[in-house]
């Protein structure tokens, strides 16, 4: 049991190491004590896109715990396409509560992330009790996959992601300082709203070169990190999450319209294409407990792009504490 003055002392500095997770590598950072808080990215990203939300959450009396998801960074990164799927994926988050002796945890995603920690949800309810979706709201699996159905639409040439599937087009994001520049700049509220990247405009794509180094909201060491990350290990096989898109699909065919039954949060910016592109109703807490029984709030955050965590530090943590106050609570 933890009380307020025994949170006095907590270290609160950032732990970060590799671990094992079965046969393969992970980097983790850690920080703070008290229940588990799991921090998953999306691409091009690392695990340190979470620190600001680190830091909030231990100081709060949690354990912040965010880790390169496969393929990033220094985490275990196979080749091969099918190596992405959900149920490896999900496999790494349960592999790190593992390592680590976490019981359970609440899973915090964005973008990719995201959508792994709701499958998460749906097939390990009893290691993850609790979801924060940033960015990506959850749609449950139908009789079509996300691909497929795009290309039903006559967007085949057209949305961003089905590119990906082209060998080697990895090679588009390089040098690293440079796509690295563009995917912050592009995606966020930063430019005008009709210079905005669309997912479904190809002379708005997201690898126009970029009118400044960083936006203003980035903060610099973010941005190096991030850069040499990637210098290193290159963008192939992050990509291989958008190419696995089919094959999670037909490995998913159990959980054909699974609903979300723990307590969740749904987080967006008002200025993210995608999230303009799958939602541009503006989704609200009813419409969205269809398949989400458990969801607590919908929040969108207006002049906030797809990179939420960087651009509005202060209105996401916020969300989040008050969220884990209620659902995560720690012991006093």
């Amino acid at each position: 049991m933890v009380s307020d003055a025994d949170l006095t002392g907590i270290d609160c500095e950032v732990l970060d190491r590799v671990i094992h997770v079965g046969k393969n590598k992970f980097r983790v950072l850690e920080q703070g004590q008290g229940p588990a808080v799991l921090f998953a990215h999306g691409f091009p990203d690392t695990a340190d896109t979470w620190r600001s939300q680190m830091n909030a959450v231990a100081e709060e009396g949690y354990r912040a715990v965010a880790l390169d998801m496969r393929g990033f960074g220094e985490s275990y990164s196979p080749s091969e396409v099918e190596q992405y799927t959900s149920p490896y994926i999900v496999g790494d988050l349960v592999g790190v509560l593992d390592a680590l002796e976490i019981p359970s945890c609440t899973l915090v995603g964005h973008d990719w992330g995201a959508d792994h920690a709701q499958k998460a949800m749906l097939m390990r309810p009893d290691r993850f009790t609790a979801l924060v979706s940033v960015s990506i709201s959850y749609a449950p699996r139908g009789e079509t996959s996300l691909n497929e159905s795009l290309r039903n639409r006559g967007l085949g040439d057209r949305y961003y992601a089905l590119a990906f599937d082209k060998p080697d087009s990895g090679r588009q994001f390089l040098p690293a300082e440079k796509s690295i520049a563009s995917v912050l700049y592009w995606l966020s509220a930063s430019p005008l709203p009709e210079q905005r990247w669309d997912p479904i405009d190809p002379a708005k794509h997201m690898l126009r070169p970029a009118p400044v180094v960083a936006p203003d909201w980035a903060g610099p060491d973010y941005v190096d990190r991030t850069i040499a990350a990637f210098a290193h290990s290159g963008f192939e096989t992050g990509l291989n999450y958008y190419r696995a898109v089919p094959q999670t699909f037909e490995l998913m065919s159990a959980y054909n319209n699974a609903v979300i039954r723990q307590p969740s949060l749904y987080i967006w910016g008002a200025a993210d294409g995608l999230c303009q592109f799958f939602h541009p109703d503006n989704p609200t807490v009813i419409d969205m407990r269809a398949s989400q029984p458990g969801l607590v709030d919908v929040v969108r955050l207006e002049d906030t792009g797809h990179w939420v965590q960087h651009e509005a530090p202060d209105r996401l943590n916020a969300e989040l504490l008050k969220f884990l106050r209620t659902h995560a609570p720690r012991e006093i």
